[in-house]
């Protein structure tokens, strides 16, 4: 039997946190019975009167996940202060959540617990969606727990929770709850195919470096060398280290060799009396980098080639609809309008599709292998 599915997206802007959330959530879901309601807001809003009023839009059955941001996507284009919502409904998809307070001393934990979403869910076509906690410090630790729970089999998507650049405290969604230090798993299963998009548009520059001594998302030293001079040199930088990492370089990208690509590991602070520097995400120790560099041109083609890739993992089905997991640290590359201009290429590449996301702290997209963590990626998730 042919099986209908749909999905749906929405915004709001409105100053009023029930207001908005109705608003956006009845864009959405457009008067159809949805199955599973994804929520991207501003900590401006009053979350839980929020959150009731996408209840109220959207029924007493369907499942209601989300995340706080560093601004929200969609359509309409980028808001700060707002609200973007995505719905889907019909026979041919499947529901489980779950969700998982973080234990600082153990995260894979909650990784692993956030991940049992997908037990009992039988499709052919699955996808866990995680939504956490922004502040853990060790978010790798949460895409590694999840993993050890899905194994290679099925892929996984999602973002860390942001807080409008406070970096104070992140909120995350699960049904009519609104929880914090916690990790949100929406498994979702499909008799449609589902497609996943991972690009950023970053490129390396060469020569590679090789980590040989590091500990977390704490470097010591790149190539036998103290790793805050080595940075220094490839930037041709005289100064401290908070002179280089607040001078326009609060971003530093390293690129981390994979068999399909670079992952984007971000440094943003170092020691000048110990020489290191330390991102947000662990650098292996014995792992080949490189400084990478990109300029906004560069930043909006990789946005254009994660949607390009999400729809051609769909067996040649137009996008009912698609979810965006967006760095907020692209922000950053996309100044003076570039930001419209990265959502009128997403826009472009996914024609008449639906769309609905929201900038992160962290981006999760693993189809294959074992890594999963991202920054200054977009990662887009296409429901065929």
């Amino acid at each position: 039997m042919e099986t209908h599915r749909w999905f749906g997206a929405g915004q709001s802007s409105a100053a009023d946190s029930a207001k908005a959330g109705a608003e956006a959530a009845a864009e959405a879901i457009g008067g159809r019975k949805p199955k599973a309601v994804v929520v991207f807001s501003s900590v401006a809003h009053d979350l839980p009167v929020l959150l009731a009023a996408v209840r109220a839009e959207a029924g007493p059955d369907a499942a209601i996940v989300g995340s706080t941001t560093m601004g929200e996507l969609g359509n309409a284009g980028m808001t700060v202060g707002g609200v973007a919502i995505a719905a889907l409904g019909g026979d041919g998809f499947t529901v489980h959540t779950r969700a998982a307070q973080l234990d600082p001393h153990d995260l894979r934990a909650a990784g692993a617990a956030a991940a049992e979403a997908l037990r009992g869910l039988h499709d052919p076509n699955r996808v866990l969606i995680l939504l956490a906690d922004g502040m853990t410090g060790r978010p790798h630790e949460i895409v590694r727990g999840a993993y050890s729970a899905v194994g290679a089999a099925w892929p996984l998507v999602g973002g860390f929770g942001a807080d409008d650049r406070h970096f104070e405290r992140t909120y995350q969604f699960c049904d009519d709850e609104v929880l914090s230090e916690a990790v949100v798993g929406l498994a979702l299963g499909s008799d449609g195919p589902l497609g996943i998009g991972v690009a950023h548009g970053w490129r390396r520059t060469e020569p590679p470096m090789v980590v040989t001594r590091s500990q977390g998302a704490h470097i010591y030293s790149l190539d036998d060398k103290p790793a805050l001079d080595v940075l220094l040199r490839r930037n041709n930088f005289e100064g401290t280290a908070e002179e280089f990492f607040d001078r326009g370089r609060a971003l530093q990208p390293l690129g981390l060799s994979r068999r399909n690509g670079e992952d984007i590991r971000v440094i943003h602070a170092g020691d000048d009396e110990a020489r290191s520097v330390w991102g947000t995400a662990d650098v292996p120790q014995g792992a080949l980098v490189w400084p990478m560099e990109a300029d906004r041109q560069a930043l909006i083609d990789g946005a254009t080639w994660s949607c390009t890739e999400a729809i051609a993992r769909l067996d040649g089905l137009a996008p009912l609809g698609v979810l965006a997991f967006d760095c907020g640290g692209r922000r950053a590359g996309l100044i003076d309008g570039g930001m419209q201009d990265e959502i009128d290429a997403i826009r472009e590449a996914l024609g008449d599709a639906p769309f609905a996301g929201f900038y992160t702290s962290g981006e999760i997209a693993r189809v294959r292998g074992a890594s999963g963590l991202h920054h200054l990626t977009l990662v887009t998730l296409a429901l065929g």
